[in-house]
């Protein structure tokens, strides 16, 4: 009986294991599949024989912070910069006319073809924003004043999520604002410059080429200054001279490394581009009328509904229709986030985060 049962559990132990060992090749060979699938697309959206589709897919996975590398899988720096110079955006350093800004009156917005929500927040107004290629919210906030920077400073290693920047605040509602170190959705980190409340928390310009600064004034104008060329000291009498109380950085660079863009319009004059400027990502923008209202504008992408994103010209038209006197870009892929009212009206394309943000060292909130 018992060499019975033992050759019972031999036999049962024996079909368990080819059964797992089928189980094993055929996921093993599922996965093959899968990568084999992945790498001819990859190849596909690389080849020539798909100019438009070659240009999109390039142009946006260089705006990416962890995927850059797959573009030059098949395409050389020469051929990567030549699609890049094919959607890019011209040189537009310009100073901005403050006196186009009137930033204590606060008018009434008048949109056609959109639909506004109530709101019971005074001076703030919520406009769902539909394009071919992402879906978007517009938060407008009459009163300029509002607006401020909530940062985690003094810096850690991990930051934290959007809603708890605008809890821990008071605050009603905000989006995140500009370059960290994302990696591993660590986010404590914030690079460039970040000034909060008028005091300088982080200042280094040349962390990163092409710097700009995106921020507020005392007089609660919007600026947005390349600081590409400057060292901390300038950033210190730049900060003092034209009385920054808010601001973070975004990088101005177009390259085979990087395709990033910052300045959308400036003193009611739009960009000029080729093609559509960029790729399609999720984005993150901020404006101002000239009523002093701020515009604070976030789309979804990357697969997030079936979208795959806004390029520069999407976020130019958007900011024209709302009648942005300045407008700049902020940042956007994963990172992009909105938050009001107790609850995300945009929020993050990650999987683990579809409710929430990654985690952030700062954010521009509202009072």
């Amino acid at each position: 009986m018992s060499s019975e049962n033992t050759t019972e559990k031999r036999g049962f132990a024996r079909t368990l294991g080819v059964f797992f060992l089928r189980l094993f090749i055929c996921l093993m060979t599922l996965v093959a599949a899968v990568v084999v699938v992945l790498y001819l697309s990859l190849r596909m959206m690389c080849s020539d024989s798909f100019p438009h589709v070659q240009q999109t897919f390039v142009t946006t996975i260089l705006e990416t912070g962890q995927l850059k590398f797959l573009a030059s899988w098949f395409l050389s720096s020469e051929e990567i910069q030549a699609i890049v110079d094919m959607n890019s955006m011209k040189e537009f350093n310009v100073e901005i006319d403050t006196n186009l800004i009137s930033a204590g009156s606060f008018g009434s917005l008048e949109t056609s073809g959109s639909e506004v929500q109530a709101d019971t927040q005074a001076d703030i107004e919520i406009v769902e924003v539909a394009g071919s290629t992402y879906t978007g919210t517009m938060m407008i906030v009459k009163d300029p004043s509002r607006i401020s920077l909530a940062t985690i400073y003094p810096w850690k290693e991990k930051g934290v999520t959007l809603d708890k920047l605008v809890k821990d605040n008071d605050d009603i509602g905000g989006i995140n604002g500009g370059l960290y170190n994302s990696e591993n959705n660590t986010g404590g980190a914030p690079y460039g410059v970040i000034v909060s409340g008028g005091e300088i928390q982080h200042n280094k310009p040349q962390e990163y080429p092409g710097l700009v600064l995106i921020g507020f004034t005392e007089e609660n104008i919007l600026q947005i200054i390349d600081i590409s060329e400057m060292n901390s000291t300038d950033i210190e009498n730049l900060v003092a001279e034209m009385k920054i109380r808010d601001a973070v950085t975004f990088q101005e660079e177009a390259s085979d490394a990087n395709n990033h863009f910052v300045q959308l319009i400036i003193n009611g004059e739009s960009r000029e581009m080729s093609g559509s400027g960029s790729g399609l990502n999720p984005r993150t923008a901020i404006g101002q009328r000239a009523d002093g209202a701020v515009l604070m504008f976030v789309t979804d992408g990357r697969g997030k509904s079936g979208h795959l994103g806004a390029s520069c010209a999407d976020l130019i038209s958007v900011m024209e229709e709302f009648e942005a006197v300045n407008a700049a870009n902020l940042d956007g892929g994963s990172s992009y986030c909105m938050y009001y009212q107790d609850e995300y009206l945009m929020s993050s394309v990650t999987f683990y985060y579809t409710n929430s943000s990654w985690r952030l060292p700062a954010g521009f909130i509202v009072k």
